[in-house]
């Protein structure tokens, strides 16, 4: 993939409409860093438009599926086709190659991971090593934009003066932007393409002009440019705490069913028909790489007391523990110890129809029901490996063959609809936690219980 030594895209005043011209002829290399499950339908919508994309990637397992026209990101609608279609035409190639990748490009877009470690400190790692390769192939006039999410001030703060460090420009003579992924599993392409406008946050006005008309020609909903950068790493990192807050909220709440004595669900949803009033559904837990994990990238990074944020947490750390604690009064009511009992988890990861587990509430669920003494199983239609989870794998048509004491709905798959509650569990009824509301047995022999519900 040929560079246009000429092709300078910061530095130069361009206006939007030259800019989104030149993007959409190709005449401003783009090499996308991490191809993820987000940077692979990101690199596969700059491709889409621009037609002149590289794909760094450190795994030569992912580099060589993407080079044969597959796709290692799987349950993304319309990602399968995409890619096939961009490297068939070479709009687009991936390489483990990263600093070469950044040598050829004009634009480098990073979206690799940004977890947190055992002490719940962001580990940013990944993201510097990114920063450095990108450093040794920056040329003056190259735009970079970190689309991860960060704490607030990493790109103004670390990744800019790194850049210009390793690549020895001064700071005037490159561009850089944070411009965050909005985007959910499972949909990345449809977010991507424009179901939220993309915001736009620049270290400089210049960077974020030159971010926003490229974006323009990517996201149909178009882009909102705020002050900075460190304004749009607010943006989205404030969205996962809305969420986990209000979330919070919801299960605190949930817990209080059986000393109310009403239906906690029932309640939330009407008082949701009040326009300043929306609170989420309670549940078993939050998981996933987003919403448990954005609390840290504040509460650890900076000197201040964040009491809601570190409460929410605590709350919702807990719904495992709450779940198990009902299941362990409901067998206690029917004289069955726990250390008799056998269990099923239906749905291990954290959401349904996604193939993710991390921070899912059914490896905290497993490991208490586990070190409890019972023995535990788990089904999931959509999840291959369950190494993992503390529990035996049984496959979705096999559950009717044992006669389960008790049942904890976590995550309730679409092919779970069609389960046979007749005939699963014990002939005299079992004990069902339903953690999501998502079941209907009030007609069955079994014992249940729903989280934010009651007993039904």
């Amino acid at each position: 993939m040929s560079r246009d030594v000429d092709g300078r895209l910061y530095g130069q005043e361009l206006a939007s409409d030259a800019i989104r011209e030149a993007f959409v002829r190709g005449d401003f290399p783009v090499a996308v860093y991490g191809l993820g499950k987000m940077g692979l339908p990101l690199a596969g919508a700059y491709a889409e438009v621009s037609g002149n994309v590289v794909g760094a990637d450190i795994d030569p397992e992912v580099v060589e599926t993407v080079n044969d026209r597959d796709c290692h990101v799987k349950r993304e609608p319309g990602l399968d086709a995409l890619v096939g279609e961009m490297v068939a035409k070479e709009r687009l190639q991936a390489t483990t190659d990263t600093v070469g990748a950044a040598e050829d490009a004009t634009v480098h877009v990073v979206i690799v991971p940004t977890p947190i470690t055992d002490e719940n400190e962001p580990d940013l790692s990944i993201l510097d090593a990114v920063v450095e390769d990108i450093g040794e192939g920056l040329d003056a006039g190259d735009l970079v934009i970190i689309e991860c999410t960060v704490p607030p001030r990493t790109t103004t703060a670390r990744v800019t003066p790194r850049l210009a460090k390793v690549s020895g420009l001064d700071r005037e003579e490159f561009g850089v932007a944070f411009c965050p992924e909005r985007t959910s599993s499972g949909r990345a392409l449809q977010d991507i393409r424009g179901t939220y406008p993309k915001v736009i946050g620049g270290v400089d006005e210049e960077s974020a002009q030159v971010a926003a008309a490229l974006y323009e020609e990517i996201n149909s909903e178009g882009v909102i440019s705020v002050s900075d950068a460190t304004t749009a790493e607010c943006v989205k990192v404030f969205e996962g705490l809305y969420r986990d807050v209000n979330i919070a909220l919801a299960n605190e709440l949930a817990t209080f069913t059986d000393e109310f004595g009403v239906d906690v669900r029932e309640a939330i949803e009407v008082a949701n028909t009040q326009p300043f009033c929306d609170i989420h559904d309670p549940g078993p837990g939050v998981g996933g790489h987003c919403i448990p994990f954005y609390p840290y990238f504040v509460i650890e990074p900076f000197e201040t007391d964040a009491p809601v944020l570190e409460t929410a947490r605590e709350v919702n750390d807990s719904m495992p523990d709450f779940t198990v604690r009902k299941l362990r009064e409901e067998f206690d009511a029917e004289g069955l110890a726990m250390d008799e009992a056998s269990v099923l988890i239906l749905g291990l990861t954290y959401r349904p129809g996604v193939e993710e587990i991390r921070a899912s509430p059914s490896l905290a669920i497993a490991e208490e029901l586990s070190a409890a003494g019972a023995d535990v199983y788990g089904v999931d239609p959509i999840l291959e490996e369950f190494d993992t989870f503390e529990v035996a794998p049984i496959e979705l048509e096999s559950v009717y063959e044992y006669d389960f004491d008790g049942m904890v709905m976590v995550t309730p798959h679409e092919e779970f609809d069609d389960l046979n509650w007749e005939r699963l569990g014990r002939e005299v009824g079992s004990v069902v936690i339903d953690g999501r509301a998502s079941l209907d047995l009030a007609d069955k022999d079994h014992r249940t219980y729903t989280i934010g519900g009651g007993y039904r």
